[in-house]
């Protein structure tokens, strides 16, 4: 059965498909509902396959590298790639290229569904041209599953270390037979005290194979229990609210976190003792424990703010200069395995640093980072993420363009201060994000005209006129009682 997650995340695809929004071009990632009777044709063989598991931050990331040949005596066009109708909800970041043209724009994929009880499901890769029969491409599909790493024991003290184990076929996934093949698994330490499946080793690096003449839909599973003594920093939510505002030439920007650590729990009560002990200026141990949020921000950003529920939080810091902008954030409390932490941050920046103008027409050009928020070395996973540009009242054909994969999107009203019929706001949402996605970017056009922006102050000016004509007549009201 598959979470309940990724039933979510297909339903909000499909109600997205729906709308009628010609300003918005159609999200990278879909969900096509097959028939019952559907089965991956045999057409490809994979002559060689290195498939890559990188264990080294707080979720997987894969990259599988195969020499693809068609088998077939007709031209095919369209490549699966299984999963386990658990996994699949997990997954985010699908990329599928050329690994002989890395420059060019990665292959289109979506998840495609036959049977919705079947425990196997598909990720379908279309080539830009259909490969003839005999010939061959090398595909590069990289993707990375979040909450998947399993704490193993779940219950340890405050200062012990933290082992996570992780589960996985030595067989990559595949609806093709496989000549060849082997896995290499990367640790972030050599400390790996349990595994299976007899691998190669070498320091923090396992290598399984390399196996021959793999049939389609084998799977051979192994594990291996390594330490990981880090916080594994997940957001189930991230609100991120991008303000454009052409008269005061700001760009104003927040974001909502609503973070959980999903490390080993505690065993015992905290002890706010031994964590003063082990967490000081002179030594600070390793620990499961998330104790601060490192934020780069862009060169030049002015005013942060870092509150929580209970109000402003002074434990923070933020240094600027000509070649860093860096906010470091402690919460209230070290947030342990099990434990959450609910905040928010802001900031200002120059809107010329982000914002231009088209030579002729009423057009603009909006460049910002589709994810900013922490950078830590563990990593930090967004289950899900909605951010909104807010674009000035007035303006028009809103078009966008990002790489990160998105399952929904909208043109909204928000409505401020001073407002006539509300401020239009693209609304973007993505899943399965993690940090990584902060060096991609979000391009926005849209038309503004020149008497839209007199919208506001006209606005303003009407409405403190009606204010005084309002108690000029009021005064000119004669309220006396005159005499009988």
């Amino acid at each position: 059965m598959r979470s309940l997650y990724y039933l979510a995340a297909c339903f909000s695809v499909l109600s997205s498909s729906n709308a009628d929004d010609s300003n918005l071009r159609k999200p990278l990632f879909s969900h096509q509902i097959l028939p019952d009777s559907f089965k991956p044709p045999e057409v490809f063989k994979h002559v060689n396959l290195v498939r890559n598991i990188n264990l080294e931050k707080s979720y997987v990331r894969e990259t599988i590298n195969v020499l693809v040949e068609n088998t077939d005596s007709s031209p095919q066009s369209e490549y699966y790639l299984p999963f386990d109708a658990e996994t699949i909800g997990h997954v985010g970041g699908f990329e599928a290229r050329d690994k002989k043209e890395p420059s060019k724009a990665p292959f289109p994929a979506e998840v495609v569904e036959y049977d919705p009880f079947s425990p196997t499901q598909f990720f379908r890769i279309t080539f830009p041209g259909p490969l003839q029969p005999s010939s061959q491409v090398t595909l590069s599909i990289t993707y990375h599953i979040l909450s998947s790493l399993v704490p193993l024991p779940a219950l340890i003290e405050q200062n012990d270390k933290q082992y996570l184990k992780h589960t996985f076929s030595t067989y990559s996934p595949s609806c093709y037979p496989t000549l060849k093949q082997k896995t290499k698994v990367k640790f972030p330490t050599v400390d790996i005290p349990d595994y299976t499946s007899s691998p190669d080793r070498q320091g923090s690096t396992f290598t399984y194979g390399p196996y021959e003449n793999i049939p389609a839909g084998a799977s051979q599973d192994a594990s291996a229990r390594y330490e990981f003594t880090k916080p594994l920093i997940y957001a189930s939510l991230l609100e991120r609210d991008i303000e454009i505002s052409h008269w005061g030439g700001n760009l104003a920007t927040e974001e909502r976190y609503w973070l959980t650590n999903k490390g080993a729990n505690l065993k015992s009560q905290f002890s706010r003792v031994h964590w003063a002990a082990s967490n000081n200026q002179y030594y600070s141990a390793p620990t499961s424990a998330m104790k601060s949020l490192n934020v780069p921000l862009k060169i030049g950003s002015l005013d942060p703010y870092f509150t929580d529920d209970i109000g402003n939080v002074s434990t923070s810091r933020y240094r600027s200069n000509a070649k860093e902008a860096n906010l470091e954030l402690k919460p209230r409390y070290p947030v342990f395995g099990g434990w959450k932490y609910s905040f928010r941050i802001g900031w200002n920046g120059s809107l010329k640093n982000f914002l231009r103008k088209l030579k002729t027409g009423e057009g603009y050009v909006l460049k910002v980072p589709f994810l900013e928020g922490p950078r830590m070395g563990e990593g930090v996973s967004y289950e899900k993420v909605e951010v909104r540009v807010i674009l000035p009242e007035g303006a028009t054909n809103v078009k966008f363009e990002t790489a990160v994969p998105l399952v929904a999107e909208e043109i909204t009203s928000h409505k401020t201060f001073m407002d006539t019929l509300g401020r239009t706001t693209l609304k973007l949402t993505a899943m399965n994000v993690i940090d990584g996605s902060r060096d991609q970017d979000l391009i926005v056009t849209y038309d503004y005209p020149f008497s839209a922006a007199f919208r506001k102050p006209v606005t303003i000016f009407a409405g403190v006129a009606s204010v005084f004509t309002t108690a000029w007549v009021i005064g000119r009201i004669d309220v006396s009682i005159g005499k009988p």
